[in-house]
């Protein structure tokens, strides 16, 4: 017999209890990386980390409420949900608030709402609900499936937050889950590839060398091959799309903001700006190398004590870990995403409802998308496009969302048991 209620002995503990460790000690992170001596208690609420303090609190009401709704109701309202949030990023567009060169918030009074957030666990909804209906991936469903994703990522474009939209790219996995061949992501590797190298090598002369290059390495593919005319044709169109694809970056960077081709273009060794946009992240790597192995201790990061890098308590907020509490510190934080992550697709692959499955995997992405481009970008290893660290970084919607996110899968999963 079905039961109406949840038992908290169905719920998942492990993520649980690795969601507080995260949110804990990125709260006293928080605390650290804006601490003086003027506001020196931890409950200030005119400081960032009281705010902080307030949003975890109602993180946990949200978490109580989530338990208390049916889940069903994510499945069979998520097109709803997903519709109501698309809505908000177009209204954020015509009524919200700029900052940053982002028009990407909604301003309540002393409370700010950032939508783009939210987006990402209602397109997560959306995905699994569609693609749990379908049998295989084909062309039709790859196209709606398409549109499910890039709709909000065009939107939140329009807001000037190439950040957060980017994202999105992470529910390709979703994709793969779902049975999406293995050869896309070869192909998205290489053209990533490609894309770095016509960077590097931006000449007309470099470009033209690098060319005759894939050239070579086609022909001497095929020497090896069945000597096919459908080989040939194969080859001749890698080549073809190759070779447009090389010539056209130039044309793509050219579009980007000033600032992101600046960051772009010191991530690649190509000039250097260290004190322009190569400056946080110089920093940055200042602050975590000056940490050593056990770090110069709660309180006393001097780096973090001085301001010397910029948005500590939100995207970087990793270089407080690194400074204060060195690389053992780091350490741990990278193990408890890890572990996150790894146990986020196991309780997936254990689901009985394909929706509760490929939500998990959409879980998943999303925040293996941040913690890996949040973490390289702080240590220098990848573009800054400003996004958080899940459950860590300084801000109340990021919180939110992350929250809402995992705790919707963590329903789903505690129901996993009354599915027959």
């Amino acid at each position: 017999m079905r039961r109406n209620n949840v038992s908290w002995a169905d719920l998942d503990w492990i993520l649980i209890g690795i969601y507080i460790l995260l949110v804990l000690f990125g709260w006293i992170n928080i605390y650290a990386a804006v601490y003086n001596q003027d506001h020196s208690s931890i409950f200030d609420m005119s400081q960032r980390y009281g705010k902080q303090l307030l949003w975890i609190a109602a993180s946990f009401f949200l978490i109580l409420l989530i338990f208390i709704i049916d889940p069903k109701f994510f499945n069979q309202f998520s097109y709803l949900i997903y519709g109501f949030h698309i809505l908000t990023l177009i209204a954020v567009l015509l009524v919200g608030k700029e900052v940053a060169g982002s028009k990407s918030w909604f301003q309540f009074g002393s409370i700010a709402i950032q939508p783009a957030e939210f987006v990402k666990y209602s397109t997560a909804l959306a995905l699994a609900h569609f693609l749990s209906l379908a049998n295989e991936l084909k062309i039709k469903q790859l196209i709606i499936a398409g549109l499910i994703i890039f709709t909000p990522a065009v939107l939140i474009i329009l807001q000037n937050d190439t950040g957060s939209a980017l994202v999105y790219m992470s529910f390709i996995f979703v994709l793969y889950r779902k049975g999406l061949p293995g050869g896309i992501f070869v192909i998205g590797f290489s053209m990533l590839i490609l894309a770095i190298l016509a960077l590097v090598f931006n000449s007309l002369q470099e470009q033209l060398v690098l060319i005759g290059i894939i050239f070579s390495l086609l022909a001497a593919s095929y020497y090896f091959m069945k000597k096919r005319l459908i080989v040939i044709m194969k080859l001749l169109a890698v080549f073809i799309v190759s070779s447009s694809f090389i010539f056209s970056i130039g044309t793509l960077f050219n579009k980007l903001q000033p600032h992101q081709q600046s960051r772009i273009e010191v991530l690649l060794g190509m000039k250097e700006d260290l004190y322009g946009a190569g400056y946080n992240v110089h920093q940055s790597k200042i602050a975590i190398g000056s940490g050593q192995f056990s770090g110069k201790g709660f309180l006393k990061g001097t780096q973090t004590k001085f301001d010397f890098v910029p948005e500590q308590s939100t995207d970087f907020i990793f270089c407080t870990v690194g400074e204060e509490w060195g690389f053992i510190g780091a350490a741990g934080v990278v193990l408890l995403f890890v572990a996150l992550l790894s146990r986020l697709i196991y309780v997936a692959e254990r689901q009985r409802s394909s929706f509760a499955k490929l939500y998990g995997y959409g879980v998943a992405s999303v925040l293996f998308f941040h913690f890996t481009i949040n973490i390289g970008m702080v240590l220098g290893l990848l573009p800054t496009i400003g996004i958080p660290l899940p459950f860590f970084s300084y801000g109340g919607s990021s919180l939110w969302a992350f929250t809402i996110l995992l705790f919707v899968f963590i329903r789903q999963d505690a129901e996993r048991m009354n599915l027959l």
